[in-house]
């Protein structure tokens, strides 16, 4: 055999496993139906009984624009656009983008969406500070979903559950009536999300929701897809993506394009895509994404992936995964407490 049908062996050998992985997810999720509103599509946030949008406002960009009233009104514009489910952290550009948000919800909006954000603290008095702060910013009295935020390392599912851990704190403030639901989300690795999964199982702690990254190159390299999206379907937890073009690392490849990516994300997740919208352009991008949407079909799913196979396996265009470029609490580990 020589290199040529190696090769061409090899990519059907890869296709043939990369189709049976889409088959057991599709086995396990069953129809997943979505609702159509306006410009917008809903689906069920696991056994919560709620519905989000299929895309979420990714607060982590909102922030950066250089005047407030353009990230007001880029907030505005995608509620009234349809956008009901708001991403946020306590750290995202020192807290600006909640104070930003926070702006934006007033005169009415607050009631139209399913707002989440996220806190750093790994112990119970670290964390009760950052959500009591993040309330404020947001200027609201509770939000909809309330996450442990940046689960990157193994030893952080530990420090959560261990003695005085931020478990208190967050079960604290969701008998306060400060959260409706709680969750986790984090970057870097499967294997410490089914850690957390794990430990959470065995403190009777079922989390509502799990935020992980989903997208073209997860498929081929460390994979939620694989690894830790089958469990939370059988186990009816929210799926929340994020990272679906990997912070636009993943088009530099020049593989894939924006929509192909968001599509294939929107496909693969029977919840809800955060993804980044820094502006207007983007965010028409984003609803047009939604418009033209029909899930990809397996045969299409595959070879997408074949496309993307040779740029994803040492995880160059997943940053968030193999570099510190994205951990803000290795940047600022007095956040943890």
């Amino acid at each position: 055999m020589n290199r040529r049908e190696f090769l061409k062996q090899s990519s059907l050998v890869a296709g043939a496993v990369l189709a049976q992985q889409l088959v057991d997810l599709d086995r396990l999720a069953g129809a997943a139906p979505a609702e159509k509103r306006g410009e917008m599509l809903y689906r069920p946030l696991g056994s919560t009984g709620e519905k989000l949008s299929v895309l979420g406002l990714g607060g982590a960009h909102i922030g950066r624009q250089p005047d407030e009233k353009e990230s007001i009104a880029l907030v505005k514009g995608a509620i009234d656009r349809g956008i009901t489910f708001l991403d946020n952290s306590w750290d995202y550009n020192g807290g600006e983008s909640e104070k930003r948000m926070g702006k934006a919800l007033e005169g009415g909006y607050r009631d139209k969406v399913f707002l989440m954000t996220k806190f750093d603290g790994r112990t119970r008095n670290a964390a009760l500070k950052q959500i009591d702060e993040s309330l404020k910013r947001l200027k609201t009295d509770h939000v909809d979903l309330l996450m442990f935020h940046e689960v990157i390392r193994m030893n952080d599912p530990d420090r959560f559950f261990g003695p005085d851990g931020a478990v208190q704190a967050a079960l604290e403030a969701q008998k306060a009536g400060k959260t409706r639901y709680l969750g986790f989300t984090g970057h870097k690795d499967p294997a410490i999300h089914l850690h957390m999964l794990d430990l959470a199982r065995a403190h009777n702690f079922k989390p509502d929701a799990v935020l992980m990254p989903l997208n073209v190159m997860d498929a081929h390299f460390r994979s939620f897809q694989h690894q830790v999206l089958p469990r939370l379907i059988s186990e009816r937890i929210g799926v929340l993506s994020m990272k679906p073009l990997g912070d636009a690392i993943i088009l530099q490849s020049k593989a894939v394009s924006a929509i192909e990516c968001l599509h294939y994300a929107m496909t693969v997740n029977p919840g809800s895509v955060v993804t980044g919208i820094d502006s207007l352009a983007i965010l028409d991008r984003a609803i047009e994404a939604v418009r033209c949407f029909t899930p990809l079909t397996r045969e299409q799913q595959v070879a997408l992936l074949a496309r993307t196979e040779r740029f994803a396996r040492s995880g160059e265009y997943e940053l968030f995964k193999t570099t510190g470029h994205f951990d803000s609490t290795a940047k600022h580990p007095e956040w943890m407490g």
